[in-house]
C-alpha cells in the first residue's frame, strides 16, 4: 500500500490568500475608479496616469465634462459649466429648437473623439453627470467598496465637489490642478508648485497690490494638497520599456545618437509665431553635425505658420525625419528611444514626460514665457533636469539626472491618505 503524503501545515507567517470580507473587510478595499474629464488630452492624460499608476487602470470608467460649442458659445468658454449650459438652453429656446432637437443634446452616452489619445479601447465616452456618479457609488458600495474619482482641469470642479459633497462616505475624490478656491471640497488635490507661484516674493512684486486679494491660491498649501514638479502622466519605466520593446524594429536601425524634436503651439503665457520657427531650424541645423538623426513631431497646436517654416528648411535633410501625424502615433517609440529631447518651452506635459526617461532634456523658447511658467522653467533648470536649447550643443554629449516621478510620488501620497481613512486599494 502506498503512503499517502500529507501536505505541510502552513508556516503562520506565510502570507495566504485570505477572502476580502476576513482581511479587512470589504468595504474598506477600492477597486475601481471613475475620470472625469474635459475633452483635453493633456488634461485626461494626468487622471489616467494617476489612476494607472495605482493599478487601476482596467477598472475605470471615463466620463466628460462637455460645453455646448458654435456660435455664439465660442466666446462662452470663460464661463463656469453650469452657467454656460444654462445660457445655451435658453438661446436654443429662443431660437426655437425642436424638442426633439433638445433631446438629443441631452444624450447621455456620446462616440469618443478620435483625437483622444488617452482613452484607447473605450467604445464610448459618459457624459459626467454627478447625480448619476453618486447613485452608481452609492448602489454598489456594499458589493464593490468605495469609489475613487479623479478629476483634471477646472471644468470639471464642480462635478468633482458635487461628488464629494454628496457622497462624501462612499467616495474618495482627486482633483488635479489647482481648483483656486475651498480646497476642501476634495479629499485630495494635487497641483504643480508653480500654481503657488502668486505667494512667492517674486511673484507678490509682479501683482498690483489692489490685486492680490483677486489672485489665486491665496493660501499655503495645507495637509491634503499634494505639489508635484510638473504635469502628470501614464510614461514610467514599465511604459519605457514596453514601448521600446514595441518599436524595436522602427528604431533600432536609426542612426544614433537620436535627437527628438517636440514642438507644441503658443500659449496665453508662452507666446511665439514664425520667429521662434526660425530659431529653431537655425539652432537645429547647428547641431545637425553631432546627431545621428533627428526626428520632429508637432502637436495639434503647432501653427500652420511654425510647421511650414521647419519643413521648408529641414524637410530635406537626409538626417531629418518630420512626422507627418499620420499613421500610428510614435510618441511612446520616441520616449523610449531617444537619446535626447528638444521640447518648446510651452508644454508643461511634453516637457515632464521627457524629464521622467533621465535622458538630456533641452528646452526651447523659455525667454518667452512668463508669470508661473517661467517659474516652472527655472525650478527644472536649477534641479539639473533641463538645460537651454541654443544650437551650440555637442548632441553625442550625454549627461543624467534623477528622472521626475511625480506621478508614482502622487499615487503614494494617494496610497498613504486612503490608509488613513481605513481604506486601501485592492490590485
Amino acid at each position: 500500500m502506498r503512503r499517502i503524503q500529507l501536505p505541510e501545515p502552513p508556516s503562520p507567517t506565510a502570507r495566504r490568500g485570505t477572502p476580502d470580507i476576513f482581511e479587512s473587510g470589504v468595504h474598506t478595499f477600492v477597486r475601481r475608479a471613475v475620470v472625469i474629464g474635459n475633452g483635453s488630452a493633456a488634461s485626461e492624460n494626468q487622471s489616467v496616469g494617476l489612476v494607472r499608476a495605482l493599478g487601476l487602470a482596467d477598472k475605470h470608467v471615463l466620463y466628460r465634462v462637455t460645453r455646448p460649442k458654435g456660435g455664439i458659445n465660442d466666446w462662452l468658454q470663460w464661463l463656469p459649466v453650469s452657467l454656460h449650459k444654462k445660457i445655451d438652453y435658453i438661446v436654443r429656446m429662443i431660437q426655437g429648437y425642436s424638442q426633439l432637437m433638445l433631446k438629443s443634446q441631452e444624450k447621455k452616452l456620446m462616440p469618443l473623439p478620435s483625437e483622444n489619445g488617452v482613452s484607447a479601447g473605450l467604445l464610448a465616452v459618459l457624459e459626467a453627470d454627478a447625480k448619476q456618479i453618486v447613485s452608481f457609488a452609492r448602489e454598489t458600495y456594499e458589493k464593490e467598496g468605495p469609489l475613487l474619482v479623479v478629476a483634471c482641469g477646472r471644468d470639471t470642479i464642480s462635478t468633482a465637489s458635487s461628488i464629494k459633497r454628496l457622497a462624501s462616505e462612499n467616495v474618495f475624490v482627486v482633483q488635479i490642478q489647482h481648483p483656486r478656491s475651498i480646497l476642501n471640497r476634495f479629499d485630495m488635490v494635487i497641483a504643480p508648485k508653480h500654481d503657488y507661484y502668486p505667494l512667492t516674493p517674486e511673484g507678490q512684486k509682479k501683482i498690483p497690490r489692489f490685486l492680490r486679494s483677486w489672485i489665486t491660491p491665496r493660501d499655503p498649501p495645507d495637509s491634503h494638497v499634494v505639489l508635484t514638479m510638473g504635469a502628470l502622466h501614464q510614461v514610467d519605466f514599465s511604459s519605457i520599456r514596453s514601448a521600446a520593446a514595441t518599436w524595436h524594429d522602427e528604431f533600432s536601425n536609426v542612426p544614433r545618437p537620436l535627437l527628438v524634436v517636440n514642438v507644441g503651439g503658443p500659449t496665453r503665457n508662452c507666446r511665439y509665431g514664425v520667429d521662434l520657427a526660425k530659431q529653431l531650424a537655425v539652432s537645429l541645423l547647428s547641431v545637425l553635425a553631432s546627431c545621428g538623426s533627428v526626428r520632429i513631431s508637432f502637436s495639434e497646436r503647432t501653427p500652420q505658420k511654425v510647421s511650414s517654416i521647419i519643413v521648408k528648411e529641414l524637410g530635406n535633410n537626409p538626417k531629418v525625419y518630420i512626422c507627418d501625424g499620420q499613421g500610428p502615433d510614435l510618441h511612446m517609440g520616441h520616449l523610449a528611444w531617444a537619446d535626447s529631447f528638444v521640447v518648446t518651452a510651452d508644454s508643461v506635459s511634453m516637457i515632464s514626460e521627457a524629464c521622467s526617461t533621465g535622458k538630456p532634456v533641452y528646452v526651447m523658447g523659455v525667454e518667452r514665457c512668463r508669470w508661473k511658467f517661467n517659474e516652472f522653467h527655472k525650478s527644472l533648470r536649477e534641479m539639473g533636469v533641463v538645460r537651454p536649447f541654443t544650437g551650440s550643443e555637442d548632441i553625442s554629449e550625454s549627461w543624467s539626472y534623477p528622472p521626475l516621478s511625480d506621478t508614482a510620488d502622487a499615487a503614494k501620497k494617494v496610497h498613504e491618505a486612503l490608509a488613513a481613512r481605513g481604506w486601501k486599494l485592492k490590485v
